[in-house]
């Protein structure tokens, strides 16, 4: 029988108020306090504090705090990684994120939902799905990325989107829900 996490890390339904994950959460949130407390004017423990944090990140890699996620170790950005003030990871699925990214301030990255089903809300299920961004994507402010999304790579999102799908490479997308409003 599997934990409650191990179905979370194979992308099946999980309790979300598992002690173990609960666990996880409170280690995430310290850690996440610690780079949000850190002096702007030490970029090498920010760095260090975001390598415990994430499953994995490049080493070129800056978050304006506050930075908030649920577990941390479902992040995984690449090289030259930016983030503005005040985004929200919440990754009980994985949260993919490619070289060269940008991401405005406000940007929420939902890689989790709820069933619609009233019951299974009540018990506390979380459904994971993973959220993939390529290379070379900017993400203007106010953003939210829902779970299953991906963006390919050079895919410009106008702020105050919703991404509620998938979109290819070398797109603008903008909108509620986004749709494609030019090619670049």
């Amino acid at each position: 029988m599997k934990t409650e996490k191990e179905k979370m890390l194979a992308g099946e339904a999980f309790r979300t108020g598992d002690p173990e994950l609960m666990t996880d959460k409170k280690n995430a949130r310290v850690l996440a306090e610690q780079y949000n407390r850190s002096p702007e004017d030490d970029p090498d423990l920010r760095k260090t504090l975001l390598k415990k944090l994430f499953g994995r990140c490049g080493e070129k890699i800056f978050i304006k705090p506050p930075f908030h996620c649920d577990y941390g170790y479902r992040i995984f950005t690449g090289e030259n990684f930016f983030a503005n003030f005040d985004c929200v990871f919440l990754d009980a699925g994985p949260i993919e994120i490619g070289d060269n990214c940008m991401i405005g301030p406000k940007t929420c990255i939902y890689a989790v939902s709820h069933p619609l089903n009233p019951d299974e809300r009540r018990k506390g299920i979380g459904l994971p799905g993973k959220v993939k961004i390529g290379n070379d994507v900017w993400i203007g402010g106010g953003v939210t990325i829902l779970p299953g999304v991906v963006l390919g790579d050079n895919v410009v999102v106008g702020a105050g989107s919703v991404v509620t799908k998938s979109f290819p490479d070398n797109v603008v997308i903008a909108g509620n829900p986004a749709r494609i409003i030019k090619n670049c």
